[in-house]
């Protein structure tokens, strides 16, 4: 089996030593949590916090998404892991200003569990915890199961609303009341191309073949609903927004925010003539685009492949989403 090449040292640092590099870039505004692997604002506010979280591997998920506009820590897992109830707890204490906590978490059993648990653990030293789990991938469960649907890239939206919320000083209920709509509104669809690897061994998660694809297939690895032969970007870009388009439902003269996601080394160029398919179809369905937003934003190492997400808005959603967002590796300005 092929062993891919990985820029690394110890095989069973790798996450340790991820966060010393985000802390040494990044250290004026963050700062590691004692004793786990979890990061945090500096400068705590006096509103609802946010804290989201999950396995390493899918950088800039979930670190990259603390900031200003966004949550306000991250509990940090080991490669493709859940984190732990306590590193859920520690982060959730070093957020909390006694107006609540809010858990965004993404729909996978680790993570579900997980964090569960260590909402309990707050809650018993009297913290008040919410939280609502992000459902988003249409092709992992139908429609009367959505509760059963992995989570994927389209909670980079759900992240950035919720943010948006608090920092507003909404209200935990509020806070958790436009999450879980945000949530409720956006789908995704995913391709991979080519599998990617676990670090600290080099193996890939799957295998597929030279002119194969898989549809629908998970950020882990997890079996998609059809392998077929590699598809030309306009069918294959039709046929995965078509399932978002019945999902939602959409219908004419609709808005919506899109994001094209790579799972690692797709390169920029693929995306943005995935994009041009995206916007011709929306436009003929008269259907509005309102944001577009291209790039990797949650990833699989170096897997070959993307996902679509689009958020439907309505006017109390859009309100949330043209508030600013930053951090080191998402922007978005206000409108």
């Amino acid at each position: 089996m092929y062993l891919l090449k990985k820029v690394i040292n110890n095989q069973d640092a790798v996450v340790d030593e991820m966060i010393e590099g985000f802390i040494s870039a990044y250290g004026n505004n963050y700062r590691k949590v004692d004793g786990v692997n979890g990061i945090v604002l500096k400068k705590k506010k006096d509103k609802v916090g946010i804290v989201i979280g999950g396995g390493s591997g899918h950088e800039p998920m979930f670190l990259g998404y603390v900031g200003e506009g966004l949550a306000d820590g991250v509990a940090i897992g080991n490669v493709f892991a859940a984190p732990t109830p306590n590193n859920v707890l520690e982060v959730t204490r070093a957020v909390d200003s006694g107006m609540g906590v809010l858990h965004i978490i993404i729909n996978y059993e680790g993570d579900s569990l997980n964090f569960g648990m260590g909402a309990e653990l707050a809650e018993m030293e009297g913290l008040t915890v919410n939280r609502i789990v992000v459902c988003d991938d249409v092709v992992s469960a139908p429609k009367e199961r959505k509760e059963d649907r992995r989570g994927i890239a389209g909670a980079i939206f759900v992240y950035q609303i919720a943010g948006a919320a608090a920092d507003l000083g909404l209200s935990l209920e509020e806070v958790t009341r436009i999450a879980q709509k945000a949530a409720e509104f956006v789908c995704t669809v995913g391709i991979a191309l080519t599998p990617g690897t676990i670090p600290n061994t080099g193996i890939p998660t799957f295998e597929l073949g030279e002119d194969e694809m898989e549809f629908g297939m998970g950020i882990h690895g997890e079996p998609g609903v059809q392998r077929t032969k590699i598809l030309q970007a306009n069918e294959l870009t039709e046929t995965m927004l078509q399932y978002i388009i019945d999902d939602l439902p959409l219908k004419q003269e609709d808005e919506v925010c899109v994001l094209v996601n790579g799972l690692g080394s797709t390169t920029s160029m693929e995306l943005m003539i995935v994009n041009r398919r995206i916007s011709q179809i929306l436009k003929e369905h008269n259907i509005f685009i309102y944001d577009t937003q291209i790039g990797n934003y949650c990833t699989t190492q170096e897997m070959g492949g993307f996902s679509i997400s689009l958020l439907k808005l309505d006017d109390e959603l859009k309100t949330y989403f043209n508030y600013p967002a930053s951090s080191p590796f998402y922007k978005k300005v206000a409108r």
